[in-house]
């Protein structure tokens, strides 16, 4: 695989004191997307360079790398959402839409820590953004619950697997070092390994043409990748329920409700 520059202006240090006390933020809240991005920033250092490098060393990878669709853009137009057709990855991205409220433009704007923020039109810039886009579809091929503490947290277990960015894993184990007290168990925190698991025996999903794998069956899309169905995490959101499955919301929630009675 070809060893790339870092990129401009970097020093290569991570800022763990910046992680730390997003994480204590996020694990607090777990809505408060922005602690997300703020852990990507301080500690996946060098990933999108070494996951850019990767890329480009396959001849489909380096296509969609030169065309360089930006992915929230497509995800964002309604019309060619709607298109597709029943039992895609497409129409389970649309459902996901539908029953969530979330949009590709939304992920986009909890990303900008500062609104003023606009594209960086660099290769990794560029990678980052498709990392950061095709997360949500990831969601759909798993099916880990993106309105749940547990199945954000199998997710970025599953993520840290595929992009080896540490943020991700900072994120998942400290979600499920945490579950060990809010459910006073350590199936959440099984469920969260079963994730990593399930991102290393996947294909590299990052290189793929995802204009094209919309129109995928999902089930044939999932067998293709090697994506297994999660069955510690169904197992576990059927034990805790859904308030314990989402422990950092509950928490948010009992804060406010103290907030209001001080």
């Amino acid at each position: 695989m070809a060893k790339l520059p870092p990129f401009p202006g970097t020093t290569g240090r991570r800022a763990w004191r910046t992680a730390f006390d997003a994480l204590r933020k996020l694990l607090a809240n777990g809505d408060d997307t922005t602690q997300v991005f703020r852990i990507m920033r301080s500690l996946n250092v060098g990933d999108t360079a070494n996951g850019y490098s990767r890329l480009i060393a396959t001849g489909e990878g380096g296509r969609i790398a030169y065309e360089r669709v930006e992915l929230a853009q497509r995800f964002s137009e309604r019309a060619w959402v709607d298109g597709f057709a029943a039992g895609t990855v497409g129409a389970a991205y649309r459902d996901f839409l539908d029953t969530t409220g979330y949009s590709a433009d939304g992920l986009v704007e909890v990303s900008r820590l500062d609104p003023t923020e606009t594209d960086v039109y660099h290769p990794y810039a560029w990678m980052g953004r498709r990392t950061r886009d095709v997360h949500d579809i990831w969601h759909v091929l798993t099916g880990y619950k993106a309105d749940e503490t547990m199945g954000e947290a199998c997710l970025v277990a599953f993520s840290y697997a595929q992009t080896r960015g540490l943020g991700w894993a900072f994120i998942a184990g400290g979600a499920a070092l945490k579950s060990l007290r809010a459910t006073g168990g350590t199936l959440f925190a099984k469920a969260v390994r079963e994730g990593y698991r399930n991102g290393k025996r996947a294909a590299w999903l990052l290189g793929e043409d995802y204009e094209a794998l919309m129109h995928e069956p999902i089930a044939a899309a999932r067998a293709r990748l090697n994506i297994p169905e999660p069955l510690v995490y169904r197992q576990a959101q059927a034990v805790l329920g859904a308030r314990l499955a989402s422990y950092a919301s509950a928490q948010k929630e009992a804060a406010q409700a103290n907030a209001a009675l001080a």
